[in-house]
């Protein structure tokens, strides 16, 4: 396999990828990492294990292109036991852990936990590091300070400097310590390339498709690869002690049914926890909407205003165009604001206005 720098070489000299010298500049870190755990781990009785090497935080605005890095970066690393996955996912399987190992009546559920974790990777990637819930800040320094006592390698991207995580969280003071061990034991490089790929990409494409058939499913599936690079995982949000599930997500970029998102009891809560969480929903088979589904629509208002006022980018298939979609019953002169946010969404100027359309 060839290392970083001969990969990216090969991507741009095939037009795969274009020639960035601010993606160029971040490669050294990636192969000084990959040649460490290529290295043979020979372990004795009277023999040490070599000092694992410093991971990487690789921070940015959006679509610069630091998933797409990390990406070919653990495809490098050839049997090296290693793990992608987003940052918040990775959370809630860590919450959902200590909740088992707690049933033991151990003191201290983290040590466990962390060995557990550790005994299964050498290199742990994760995607969208970012801390906006107290119980995740008030857990992650002392397990990632296990992981890296194990020997683990961390390598993360995130759209914050380390000094900003968790910024004005309640009891941050205690949260400092997890800023000065990423700085201790990562290299923190900034990704400061003045392209912005994924809004690049979208510019001039079509992000609303009615009606709903065949041409429409195959169209969003485009989209969807697109943009995510790849199959999606679910995404679990904890709003007030509920789960929030978006059935697909990868990159920044979430997918999901309207039932799913619509049909379901949510709230302004749920949606403003979810439009934290995204840089893109694709949502699918938006429905006709009326007095047989008046909850639904209702739901439907209060998810795009959450999205335009989150700046998230919506891509979408209906059954009808923005101010076709509700014709009858009791609210319609509401949704007259619904269907222009969702006509205004669509333009590409409203989107560099926002700055949006990008994950990282």
């Amino acid at each position: 396999m060839t290392n970083m720098r001969e990969t990216f070489e090969q991507l741009t000299a095939s037009g795969k990828l274009q020639p960035d010298p601010a993606q160029e500049a971040v490669l050294p870190e990636f192969d000084r990492i990959r040649t460490a755990l290529l290295q043979p781990v020979r372990k004795g009785l009277f023999r040490k294990a070599p000092e694992p090497p410093k991971g990487l935080y690789l921070w940015g605005g959006v679509g610069r292109g630091k998933s797409m890095l990390m990406d070919l970066f653990v495809e490098s690393l050839e049997d090296v036991p290693a793990r992608r996955v987003h940052f918040h996912a990775f959370m809630q399987e860590i919450h959902a852990m200590l909740h088992e190992v707690r049933k033991t009546g151990v003191d201290d559920a983290i040590a466990p936990v962390a060995a557990e974790v550790a005994a299964s990777v050498r290199l742990l990637a994760f995607d969208e590091m970012q801390i906006t819930d107290i119980t995740d800040a008030m857990i992650v320094g002392r397990l990632f300070e296990a992981l890296f006592a194990d020997g683990v390698v961390v390598v993360t991207t995130s759209n914050r400097l380390p000094d900003e995580l968790y910024k004005n969280g309640l009891n941050r003071d205690l949260f400092l310590p997890f800023i000065a061990l990423i700085k201790d034991r990562m290299v923190v490089h900034e990704l400061a390339s003045p392209k912005d790929y994924r809004q690049d990409r979208l510019a001039g494409t079509q992000v609303y498709f009615t009606p709903v058939n065949a041409e429409s499913r195959a169209a969003m599936n485009a989209v969807w690869q697109d943009l995510a690079g790849g199959p999606g995982a679910p995404l679990h949000l904890q709003v007030k002690g509920r789960d929030v599930v978006l059935p697909t997500f990868r990159n920044g970029v979430a997918r999901a049914p309207f039932h799913d998102l619509c049909g379901r009891p949510l709230g302004p809560a749920d949606y403003l926890a979810l439009a934290a969480e995204i840089k893109v929903l694709l949502l699918d088979d938006i429905p006709q909407l009326g007095r047989s589904n008046f909850n639904e629509a209702k739901r439907f208002v209060t998810l795009i205003d959450a999205l335009y006022e989150a700046k998230v980018r919506l891509i979408s298939s209906a059954a009808a165009k923005p101010e076709m979609l509700y014709l009858e019953g009791e609210g319609t002169f509401e949704f007259e604001r619904t269907a222009s946010r969702l006509r205004e969404m669509q333009s590409d100027d409203w989107a560099r206005r926002n700055g949006v359309g990008g994950t990282g």
